[in-house]
């Protein structure tokens, strides 16, 4: 029974969940739950805020599932959805961003520099963890959803598209100057490290 449940889609685990079938409620949560929490982690900064995210948002789904319509998209493009209004109430609570260098300044850097997107990843590389998020955090709310979605949450240009109602070559080029500026912020923010550095085991960077 469990396999048979397991077995079905999105959709229908949806459909069998609102009708207060637990089996199938579970392989949903499971299926949903980690993609939601990393992008309101990343979105908010903040695990507690990111926790309540997917708390809310399986809690909206499981009373108003019923507006979900295949149709118009896959189930997790409808929760997603949800997840980015119930941040942007958060976020008008609460500020999660450090100030960093203006982003106007470097977005036109990024317009001028058209190769710079290929230097982000090296220097996303040689910074620590939690300085790369709040270079994401402090990007402007459209560059910050497309390098969540693309690099992080590790969807395709399609699924981001569609989860941010816009044309496959807007997530391309938002993409390539949001990597830009990220670079620029990151190049901008590092802090100078000493000529000899004591032995042993490197930071692990995540």
């Amino acid at each position: 029974m469990t396999d048979r449940v397991e077995s079905r889609s999105d959709a229908e685990l949806l459909k069998l969940s609102m009708a207060g079938d637990e089996s199938a409620f579970l392989p949903l949560y499971e299926r949903l739950k980690a993609p939601l929490f990393r992008y309101a982690f990343y979105m908010t900064g903040s695990q507690a805020s990111a926790e309540e995210v997917v708390q809310d948002v399986f809690i909206s789904l499981l009373k108003n599932g019923n507006r979900y319509q295949p149709a118009q998209g896959d189930l997790s493009g409808f929760v997603f959805g949800i997840a980015r209004n119930l941040i942007r109430r958060i976020r008008k609570r609460e500020s999660v961003t450090e100030a960093l260098p203006g982003n106007e300044a470097l977005e036109r850097k990024s317009r001028l520099r058209p190769g710079a997107e290929d230097l982000s990843a090296q220097v996303i590389r040689d910074q620590g963890v939690e300085r790369v998020r709040t270079a994401i955090a402090s990007l402007p709310d459209h560059y910050r959803q497309v390098i969540i979605l693309c690099d992080l949450c590790e969807l395709t240009y399609a699924e981001s598209a569609s989860r941010l109602h816009c044309a496959v070559g807007t997530i391309r080029s938002r993409l390539n100057r949001a990597h830009a500026m990220l670079a620029q912020k990151l190049k901008q923010t590092k802090k100078p490290q000493p000529e000899l550095r004591a032995s042993g085991t490197e930071e692990c960077l995540i």
